[in-house]
């Protein structure tokens, strides 16, 4: 098969069947062994998402997404930047991935400053929507803090509190964080950030507190590694894994590594340049090439709820990118990022 008609099939799969439940060519041992050796081959589908342009103000890119499929619904929160407003959440909500982008879009009232990078799940033993985000209090320093907002009804999107800090006071071993995670087990929650310069910390609370209570963060990884990191449990393995965007060269991309507990060490799973979770070196177009780099990504999850599961057998990543030429020569906040999806290569249509 020539790589052009190729490229023409995975975009036709990519857009015709999206989030379907294919069969795995492998079978899901194999899958399971690919991914526990660290194993990563994926297609890109074309853009799904773009920046909505509202009157009056320019919306230079979506990004920061977080995903759940709840009531026969996708839920979409993601950080939109701006002309006149920075950094604010829109949500949608839609039941079919060829048709997102004529879904209605919202912007949460959660602050009247800033907030972004929102993470959102369901807790059972509070059974109430949680909404993980950063804000700005210009009391603290830093003044960029962690906060949360709850809601009863994830599909309207004025029911959303508005923004409450995490921390009664800021920690002082803390001098930077930023990209607030919260994943549950059976007794904690437990808060992951990373600092920009190589280290992802911990921080943990009870079930019963949350989300307050926090203990004092710790650092619990330290290498090659930047921001973004999404912890998840592993169904059915005993293990979990962390994905935390790295940078090389200009491009962003992801590495992985997976840990027995929660409250346990990290172990290097796919987390170099040459063997990544996702990059330049280990994905192939499903469609016209659109992104060299691999940004903030929310693997699909199997639920919705605090556990943050997915299946070891059907990882997916959505994923914001942007190719060299498009954010070249740009200020950050001007780089128009866009919304894709990475699935393993090795899914048969």
């Amino acid at each position: 098969m020539t790589r052009l008609l190729q490229a023409a099939l995975l975009s036709v799969v990519f857009t015709a069947g999206l989030f379907a439940q294919p069969a795995l060519a492998g079978g899901e041992s194999g899958d399971i062994e690919n991914l526990l050796r660290g194993r990563f081959n994926w297609v890109v589908s074309p853009p799904l998402v773009q920046p909505l342009q509202r009157p009056g103000d320019q919306t230079y890119s979506i990004k920061d997404r977080t995903i759940v499929r709840y009531n026969g619904q996708w839920h979409l929160f993601c950080t939109i930047r701006g002309r006149e407003r920075s950094h604010q959440i829109e949500y949608l909500h839609f039941d079919d991935w060829r048709s997102v982008d004529k879904a209605e879009r919202h912007i949460l009232k959660l602050s009247d400053g800033y907030f972004c990078a929102p993470q959102v799940f369901y807790s059972a033993p509070h059974r109430q929507w949680y909404l993980i985000h950063q804000v700005i209090d210009k009391t603290r320093k830093p003044a960029l803090q962690p906060a949360c907002s709850t809601s009863s009804d994830i599909a309207d999107p004025n029911s959303w509190t508005e923004a409450e800090l995490l921390f009664s006071a800021h920690p002082e071993n803390v001098k930077m964080w930023i990209d607030f995670w919260v994943i549950c087990d059976t007794e904690h929650a437990y808060l992951f950030f990373t600092s920009l310069d190589g280290r992802m910390w911990r921080s943990q609370t009870k079930l019963a507190d949350f989300p307050h209570g926090w203990s004092e963060p710790g650092v619990v990884l330290k290498a090659d590694i930047f921001e973004a990191s999404h912890t998840y449990r592993l169904k059915g393995l005993d293990k979990f894994l962390t994905i935390v965007e790295a940078q090389a060269s200009g491009r962003r991309y992801y590495k992985a590594y997976l840990a027995d507990r929660l409250d346990g060490a990290w172990s290097p799973l796919a987390a170099t340049r040459n063997k990544p979770f996702a990059s330049p070196v280990n994905t192939q177009p499903g469609g016209p090439p659109w992104t060299d780099s691999f940004s903030h990504g929310e693997l699909i999850r199997e639920g919705f709820d605090q556990t943050l599961t997915v299946d070891p057998t059907r990882i997916r990543l959505l994923f914001q990118g942007v190719s060299d030429k498009d954010k070249a020569g740009k200020k950050y906040g001007h780089i128009p990022w866009r919304l894709g999806l990475l699935s393993p290569a090795e899914e048969s249509p």
